[in-house]
């Protein structure tokens, strides 16, 4: 008789944590079709005003005219980058804090010995936005026209040419490493706090050369004030068909790209990645979006979470390589 009653008891158990886990998996799902249902939050880990955040503020209005819900850009400048993406990597699951990443996301595993979180563990990726490569520019003061000018040039003076960047790890630093590398250069690195600041050092030739982003590359070969040598990609740039890609220029292989990006924390429900990346693609499509990324010389790509993975991974292989043959350290 107790053991019938024990046996019975255990059953009335099981049946109501069945039913509990329904009722949980139920509710889930539900939250997970009326996401969103409040803000949501798009971690960009630079600071205010550059092509990143640009990028971030334009799709995330477009997202929020979409869904229906405000999409609030958070600013978390510092570290490389580490600091927004620790922030992020450290957020609730829900699909409410996002990360918009940049070309350091996926050096920074090579840069820092240490870092707060796994680049590839704590993340889940929603889809590559676009593609960003590089314009090396000179001053009007080198005297070179050319990138096998400035080869010729830089050897015959070495250490007298000096490069600027915003910081380690950001895509112009990376192609100017590749460039000293495969053009057998000794060319210095001089770090500022942003484009801005790069520029001006241009200008007043405290440096020399800059591997720079086109949007603001372009208003000042346009204006004269700088000379464009080439361009980073596979490919000749419309807005500048007259520039040469490296590889035309000269210097075999030579490609520097990077991508911008949204990512979620990892363990972010499959629902809402999926729900996020139809809607971020559909943005993408639009042709007043292609024709605005243009403007920018820069092209809308998209695709599916697990390609985006890839490429992440891809780029990490690819980095690691090119800051180990340059003798970079982590720090």
């Amino acid at each position: 008789m107790t053991a019938s009653i024990g046996l019975f008891s255990a059953r009335l158990i099981l049946l109501f944590l069945g039913a509990l886990t329904s009722l949980f998996a139920q509710a889930a799902a539900t939250d997970h079709a009326s996401y969103p249902n409040k803000p949501i939050k798009i971690v960009v880990a630079t600071g205010a005003g550059g092509i990143t955040d640009l990028l971030a503020r334009f799709i995330g209005q477009k997202i929020s005219e979409n869904l229906g819900q405000p999409v609030v850009i958070d600013n978390r400048p510092g570290a490389g980058g580490t600091i927004g993406s620790s922030m992020v990597a450290k957020a609730v699951p829900d699909g409410y804090t996002l990360l918009w990443i940049f070309p350091s996301h996926t050096v920074n595993p090579f840069l820092f010995k240490s870092l707060p979180y796994d680049t590839v563990k704590d993340f889940a990726p929603v889809i590559k936005v676009t593609n960003v490569e590089l314009v090396l520019i000179a001053n009007q003061v080198v005297p070179a026209n050319n990138v096998q000018e400035l080869i010729a040039f830089a050897k015959r003076h070495p250490q007298k040419i000096n490069y600027g960047t915003v910081g380690d790890g950001s895509l112009g630093h990376l192609g100017a490493l590749l460039f000293n590398e495969m053009a057998g250069l000794s060319i210095v690195h001089v770090p500022y706090k942003g484009a801005p600041q790069v520029l001006g050092a241009l200008l007043a030739n405290d440096i020399q050369i800059f591997f720079d982003v086109p949007i603001t590359a372009i208003a000042q070969i346009q204006a004269g004030r700088v000379k464009p040598l080439a361009v980073t990609g596979k490919q000749r740039l419309a807005v500048l068909p007259e520039v040469p890609t490296m590889v035309q220029a000269g210097l075999a292989g030579f490609e520097v790209v990077g991508f911008n990006g949204l990512i979620a924390p990892a363990g972010t429900p499959r629902a809402i990645i999926e729900k996020l990346n139809q809607e971020v693609e559909r943005i993408l499509k639009q042709p007043e979006v292609k024709e605005w990324f243009a403007s920018k010389a820069l092209e809308t790509l998209g695709g599916s979470p697990e390609a985006f993975e890839k490429d992440i991974q891809s780029d990490i292989t690819k980095w690691l390589k090119i800051l180990t043959d340059a003798g970079v350290q982590s720090h």
